[in-house]
């Protein structure tokens, strides 16, 4: 006796159709031609968060950087001080600190410069 598809197969393309809606021409219509589409979307996704994890931990360094060449220091010496004191920020908080909150960030710099 053989197996008959039935509403599984329609169910999974009406899926995969629903992912696809909003893509160009026959990629967001065709099954085959959106179940490729679908696929490469998920890889081009996977590999965006990965680039915006990259891209704001630039974005952290290089606020971090000019924020501490008012006090003479370069990123690299700053991280390096901060280590030195067991000063545990990471750049996230640093960056933040250094856009929004400057008082406090002036302190976290004496206070790894000890200049206190």
């Amino acid at each position: 006796m053989r197996v008959k598809t039935g509403t599984v197969r329609r169910r999974r393309h009406k899926k995969l159709l629903k992912q696809a809606k909003g893509y160009r021409m026959t990629r967001s219509r065709l099954y085959k031609v959106a179940h490729e589409a679908v696929l490469h979307a998920g890889e081009y996704a996977f590999a965006g968060r990965k680039l915006k994890k990259r891209d704001l931990r630039r974005l952290w360094i290089v606020r971090i950087n000019a924020a501490v060449r008012n006090y003479g220091l370069s990123y690299s010496k700053f991280i390096n001080l901060l280590k030195e004191k067991k000063i545990a920020l990471n750049r996230k908080i640093l960056a933040h600190f250094a856009a929004k909150e400057p008082d406090l960030f002036k302190q976290i710099v004496e206070k790894a410069t000890g200049k206190e």
